[in-house]
């Protein structure tokens, strides 16, 4: 049997629990998703992070960037993710690293052996191929 998401119940409950999302994949680039799903994010109340070797340093959209999710000075509830798909296990692996509460692969993203690295380590609270915008939606 395959990764299957949580309930929708859960998946509120972790956007409404959560104070603190580290947005994997930050774009400076305004056009691009990564940044429009951020600032509405922000809008939405929640301190941001965002994660992207890249541009770590920079100041994107009043968001501060570093290099990797162990370079974020407090706790992560939610760690957004805006990679491919088959980046998904190295993130897992830096997940674990952290004391971070839930992965959450945007919508059109999964990897059943990311699935398979946080449950293997018990972590399992694992969102994939769900929107955060589209749940906070919803939720609304």
């Amino acid at each position: 049997m395959g990764f299957q998401n949580p309930s929708q119940e859960k998946i509120y409950q972790y956007l409404e629990d959560a104070k603190v999302i580290a947005v994997v994949g930050l774009s400076d680039k305004p056009e691009k998703t990564s940044y429009q799903i951020a600032d509405i994010l922000k809008s939405y109340g929640y301190k941001l992070y965002g994660v992207n070797p890249k541009l770590a340093g920079q100041t994107i959209n009043e968001i501060l960037v570093v290099d990797e999710l162990t370079a974020i000075p407090e706790t992560i509830d939610i760690v957004d993710i805006f990679r491919r798909s088959e980046f998904l296990p190295s993130v897992a692996k830096e997940f674990l690293k952290t004391d971070a509460k839930v992965f959450w692969a945007q919508l059109g993203l999964s990897s059943e052996e990311a699935a398979k690295i946080l449950q293997d380590q018990g972590r399992n609270d694992i969102v994939m191929d769900r929107c955060v915008k589209i749940e906070l939606n919803k939720k609304a």
